[in-house]
């Protein structure tokens, strides 16, 4: 790796660090250089805050004059909540600007780079571009297609199984494989349940301890029968809980009385499933929610795998052997042969205090959002 490369993959870290508090803007890392050694850098800190432009060009100060500056997205050119990045990296003076991947927001598309080069700042783009990619994947999903990032987590045996034949399921996985889901769940902006696992588990499906982002809490509900002293429903005047029904099949009165108690009732429109999820995608992506977690059921998870809705995927194998007719982590209709099966990407195992996990990205197209 050359010094360009590492100075971008210092700003790429450097991004890394906002995740969770950023969105729906996306993470982005910045350093500042002179002769190859920096004298500045920032990241984006918190959704309305200063971008990473700015803080690293205040970290460098005079230094920045004629130096050299590496960013992980194209710098903004417009006035949103702060001021176009392109005004401080202009002011400052500097030689060079190095940018990982452009930026597809419409307020940007290369017009930041360009205003740039029309003052007569050197740009270079592409540096380290796959590995930002996969970074802004979230941002670049909201952007591009209007619906958010879904993850799919769920915990199951060494025999696939994610409850005993009685229904039992606390707790397959250990203490320190949950500690990792409710971090996930304090960086995404929605966690997503079928009715099925309300009814089963009675979850409370909030991070503990909680974080900066509360997550809304989603249960796919057909017909509106999530019982008024669950868990989401009784809190959900504490925690934002959105109840997506299916009009055809919900009772006003059920839905009612789920309103009362302080739910969101969402009757997603499409008379099969797929088209019902997609929509409700598009809902959730038109609130500029960019990471949604679904945690189950075998029900919900099978639905959005079978609609090809799912772009990452975290799963906690429990070293137990349940056996019998227990259900199985993902239901739905699935693929009829091998070779259709979906696959995974740039995906990694570890352990975890005797469990395994895995995670890892679809490498599927995204589907027909319209």
């Amino acid at each position: 790796m050359d010094n360009h490369e590492s100075l971008m993959a210092r700003a790429l870290d450097l991004a890394q660090r906002g995740e969770g508090a950023v969105e729906p803007n996306p993470m982005v890392g910045c350093v500042v250089a002179r002769g190859g050694e920096v004298v500045g850098e920032g990241w984006h800190q918190q959704f309305g805050g200063p971008h990473a432009e700015a803080n690293a060009i205040r970290a460098a100060g005079s230094a920045a004059e004629n130096a050299d500056v590496y960013v992980t997205l194209e710098p903004c050119c417009h006035q949103g909540k702060t001021p176009p990045c392109v005004d401080s990296l202009i002011a400052a003076q500097v030689r060079r600007v190095f940018v990982a991947h452009a930026d597809p927001f419409p307020q940007v598309d290369g017009g930041g780079i360009r205003r740039l080069t029309d003052v007569g700042i050197e740009v270079r783009t592409g540096l380290l571009a796959a590995r930002a990619a996969q970074l802004l994947a979230p941002y670049l999903r909201l952007v591009e297609s209007g619906r958010p990032w879904v993850i799919a987590k769920w915990a199951m045996t060494l025999d696939g199984k994610i409850a005993t034949r009685t229904g039992d399921s606390r707790w397959i996985s250990n203490p320190t494989s949950r500690e990792i889901v409710h971090a996930l769940r304090r960086r995404v902006d929605a966690i997503l349940v079928g009715v099925g696992t309300v009814m089963a588990d009675d979850p409370q499906l909030t991070a503990r301890p909680p974080g900066s982002r509360v997550a809304t809490r989603v249960v796919l509900d057909d017909e509106a029968v999530t019982p008024g002293d669950s868990v989401v429903a009784s809190t959900a005047d504490q925690t934002p809980t959105l109840i997506a029904v299916d009009a055809s099949r919900a009772s006003r009165d059920r839905c009612d009385a789920l309103a009362t108690l302080g739910c969101e009732i969402y009757a997603a429109a499409g008379q099969e499933r797929r088209e019902r999820l997609v929509d409700l995608c598009n809902q959730l992506g038109a609130r500029r929610m960019t990471n949604v977690l679904v945690e189950g059921g075998a029900a919900a998870l099978g639905s959005f795998f079978d609609a090809r809705l799912v772009d990452e995927v975290h799963v906690f194998v429990s070293p137990r052997i349940v056996g019998g007719a227990a259900p199985t982590p993902v239901g739905g209709l699935g693929c009829e042969m091998i070779q259709d099966a979906l696959q995974l990407s740039d995906s990694e195992w570890r352990e975890v205090e005797g469990d395994l996990y895995l995670r890892g990205r679809l490498n599927s197209p995204p589907p027909d959002m319209s």
